[in-house]
Order: structure tokens, then sequence, then C-alpha cells
């Protein structure tokens, strides 16, 4: 008896890993990591549920995230009366009227309005890449005694209402410190409050975090000081954070209306955001529709050619691989 003991256990010990190697292979094909096995979807009382579930939220996604630039489009087309007594109608009860976008393109003067807005944004995504990129550089990698605490203060500046800070923001551009000069009235007066984001310091911080501390220490064995160090290293190796960080800075720029509002009371500097409310007291609301139709149109356009991009650095969980 003790000797087929010994034997079954000695069986048993050899079975252990063919079972878990087993195992981890199910766990490496990816056939057990969600909550319905790769075995039940095979199931057609499974399989036929989950997939009209699936439809649906698609359905769901399609319709809350194109629904509302769809109804801005028919809105812009179609007669006003039509959007005045049929606001939820799919389509133009009257003739489509295509030639609403050019008559908003020349009213209000779109095209101008958006060479000033993408001027702002360009160099709002300029100053918010030099700050952010710097200012993590310096927690990141440089790693002072103080930084811990500069960190901190940078993340209890998130739980600050933006409106709070309006009113010192604006004496600040009025009088700027040290130099007293008036900043109102000029591209710098936006460029500048948007270069500091600390949201994107701690998103930029925590990619420059995953990048192996060997690639620096190598490159300060081959002589490289900091900025070199940040230049020819860090700045390469962090591209798709940095595509994400730009499109979000250009993003904010192109819908920011109160700010400019209030440092651009030249009618000749302001943005897209800020004119189209002088469109909407002189012309039709269809008019209006295709000037917001207009003005939108751009952002939707650069995130559909850089979602790729954009998906990828926002999903990405760390940062090279050593």
């Amino acid at each position: 008896m003790s000797s087929s003991l010994l034997e079954s256990d000695e069986q048993a010990r050899l079975d252990v890993p063919a079972v878990t190697g087993g195992r981890r292979r199910r766990v490496a094909d990816g056939g057990e990591r969600s909550v319905i096995s790769f075995s039940d979807r095979k199931r057609l009382r499974v399989r036929v549920p989950l997939t009209v579930v699936q439809i649906l939220i698609l359905i769901g996604l399609l319709i809350a995230g194109l629904g509302p630039l769809l109804w801005l489009l028919k809105a812009a087309i179609s007669p006003t009366q039509d959007t005045l007594r049929e606001p939820l109608a799919l389509f133009p009860s009257d003739v489509v009227q295509w030639q609403n976008l050019a008559t908003a393109w020349d009213q209000g003067h779109i095209g101008y309005y958006l060479g000033n807005t993408a001027i702002l944004a360009l160099g709002a995504m300029i100053a918010n890449l030099f700050v952010c990129t710097t200012g993590a550089y310096v927690l990141s990698v440089l790693r002072p005694k103080w930084g811990p605490i500069l960190s901190g203060a940078i993340l209890a500046t998130l739980f600050i209402p933006s409106i709070v800070s309006l009113v010192p923001l604006y004496l600040t551009v009025l009088k700027m410190p040290v130099i007293g000069a008036n900043l109102t009235n000029t591209y710098w007066a936006v460029w500048l409050p948007a270069a500091a984001s600390a949201f994107n310091v701690l998103v930029i911080k925590r990619f420059f975090d995953s990048i192996p501390r060997e690639y620096f220490e190598a490159a300060r064995i081959d002589g490289a000081g900091h900025i070199r160090v940040f230049t020819t290293v860090v700045l390469p190796l962090s591209r798709p954070i940095l595509g994400v960080v730009a499109l979000l800075a250009v993003i904010a720029s192109w819908k920011d209306y109160l700010w400019p509002l209030l440092v651009l009371p030249d009618p000749a500097l302001q943005p897209v955001s800020v004119a189209l409310p002088k469109l909407a007291a002189r012309s039709e609301l269809n008019i209006q529709m295709a000037g917001l139709f207009l003005a939108l149109l751009i952002p939707v356009v650069l995130f559909i050619v850089f979602q790729r991009s954009f998906l990828r650095g926002v999903g990405m969980s760390g940062g090279v691989k050593g």
C-alpha cells in the first residue's frame, strides 16, 4: 500500500507542470482573461445575446459621438423654419441649402478668424510643450530634493477651479510682474497662461518615469549634459505622449472662449470662438449653424487624422521597455 501511495504521489507531481503549463498556455492565448470564457462564446445562447449587446452599445456610442455633429450639419444646410419647426428631423424637409456654408464663410469672415485661431493654438501648443516637458524632466529625471513637494503642489492645483484664478490671472496680464508690461491685445496674453498645465506636467512625468534609467546613465557616461540628455534621449523616446499633449493643447486652445474674449478686445486678433457670437447677431439661424459647423470641422478632422497616435499614447501604460 505504501508503494502505491508513493507511486501516485510521484505521478501527481509529474502531472502538475503539465496542468499548470496548459493553464499558462490558455492564459497566454487570451482565452480565459475575459468575463466570458472562449468556450462559452462558442455557444449559441451566449454568442447571440453578446452580439446584440455589442451592436446596441456601438449604436449608442455612434449616436452620442456623431449625433451632435450630424445634427449641426443638418441644421446648417436646412432652412431656418425647418430647424425651428422640426428640430429633431433627420433630414431637411425642403431643398438642401449647401450655399449656407459659403454664406457663413463670407459673412462671418470665418477664414480670417480661423487663421487667428490657428496662430493662438500653435503658440499655445509650443508654450505648453516647452513648459510641461522641462518641468516633467526636472521632476522625473533630475529628481531634486524638493521634487516631491513641487509635485504635490502641482497636483494640488488640479483641485482649484479655473474660474477662481481668472481675476488674479487677468490682473497679472494687465501688469506683468518685474517688467510691468501690459499684455492685453497681444497673443502672449493667451500663450503664456496656456503654457502652465498641471495635468500635462503630471502625464508627461509619468511617462518619463517609465523610461529605463540605464539610458540616462549611458548618456552621462558618454559625456552628455542635462540639456543633451533631454534633447537626444528623452524627447525622441517620448514622441507618443508628446503627440497626445500637443493635440490636447490645440483642442483646448481652439475651444477656449472666455479668456480670449477678456484679453483680446481687438476684433482683428480674436479667434473664431469669440467671433461667432457676432455672426449670430446679424444672421439667421441656419447661417449661425453653418458657421459653427465650419469652426468645429477642423478639430474633428485633426482628431480623425491623429486618432491612432492619440489613442496609442493615451492607452500606453508604460514607456520604453528595457
